[in-house]
């Protein structure tokens, strides 16, 4: 297919979605009372425990709710309601589509985003979702895990952008691993916004691209350590900026490949990267596709 030579890499709160999964949860729930409650049980100081416990003890926010009777059903119907962009449907859809192999790298967890993606027709569109585990136990209570139990040790990244449970870096190293035994050289892009997309990007290439979300954390991160970054940067900021980014840079890779390869897609890209070449929903409200991020040194 056109684009089998592009791995596609997501982040999903506040990539995907627009919202952070666990909060939006939590706060649809009515249940934010309950977790401020919770705080002072929590092993953490109350910092830390704001930023992981909708990570790693989320499993016994899960608790609570369900002995309030709130049971599964409730929290897939919250889950369906979370918001999304249109645009960003549609660009996954038709990125999936074009043959670009579309994975999930995220901190939420299977139940939300299993729940989210079938709600919008689009699970069938990723190959791979590395997230924490989730799955309703035998009395219908949603149990979340880690995954990575920093109870019992550490992921070993020395990166203090990586929470404990998580490192995205280590797991788009074994992605490449996988990647490298294929015939077919595979150009990486990543999408993301948050503290733990900046590790992941760091094991970019040359030849790979990143895609932080502008003025999100990973955002700041890129911009202040940028000589450390060997991806081509290229920003976006909403749904619309999304969908022409990420098909401009899919149009540039088909159409490198395409002088590379020989391959028979002129008739669909023009040498020039164009996106209106290319047989994909048209883009409105920007004339140009925003510039690789430039930062001074």
């Amino acid at each position: 297919m056109a684009a089998a030579g592009i791995v596609v890499i997501f982040d999903f709160d506040k990539t995907i979605i627009d919202c952070d999964s666990d909060n939006w949860v939590v706060d649809e729930l009515g249940a934010t009372e309950l977790f401020n409650q919770l705080l002072p049980t929590m092993p953490w100081n109350s910092l830390m425990v704001r930023l992981w416990f909708l990570v790693f003890h989320v499993d016994r926010m899960m608790k609570e709710l369900h002995s309030q009777g709130i049971r599964i059903e409730d929290i897939a119907t919250v889950l369906k309601r979370s918001p999304i962009h249109p645009r960003i449907i549609e660009a996954i859809k038709s990125a999936h589509a074009l043959g670009c192999d579309l994975k999930i790298v995220s901190d939420a967890n299977t139940f939300f985003i299993e729940t989210i993606l079938e709600h919008h027709g689009l699970k069938e569109c990723f190959s791979e979702i590395n997230t924490n585990p989730g799955f309703v136990d035998e009395q219908g209570r949603l149990r979340i895990f880690p995954h990575h139990d920093f109870t019992k040790s550490s992921h070993g990244c020395q990166h203090s952008s990586c929470p404990p449970n998580m490192c995205k870096g280590i797991v788009i190293e074994r992605i490449q691993a996988s990647l490298s035994m294929e015939d077919q050289k595979k150009t990486i892009i990543y999408l993301g916004d948050g503290l733990g997309d900046f590790c992941p990007t760091l094991k970019l290439g040359d030849g790979d691209y990143v895609m932080p979300r502008k003025g999100f954390p990973v955002w700041d991160l890129i911009c202040n350590k940028r000589k450390l970054v060997n991806a081509e940067i290229c920003e976006w900021s909403d749904g619309e900026e999304f969908e022409n980014v990420l098909f401009h840079l899919i149009s540039r890779i088909i159409s490198i490949d395409r002088k590379n390869t020989s391959a028979k897609m002129g008739q669909l890209y023009s040498v020039d990267c164009k996106l209106e070449t290319m047989p994909l929903p048209v883009a409105t409200g920007h004339e140009a596709f925003p510039q690789a991020l430039s930062v001074l040194h």
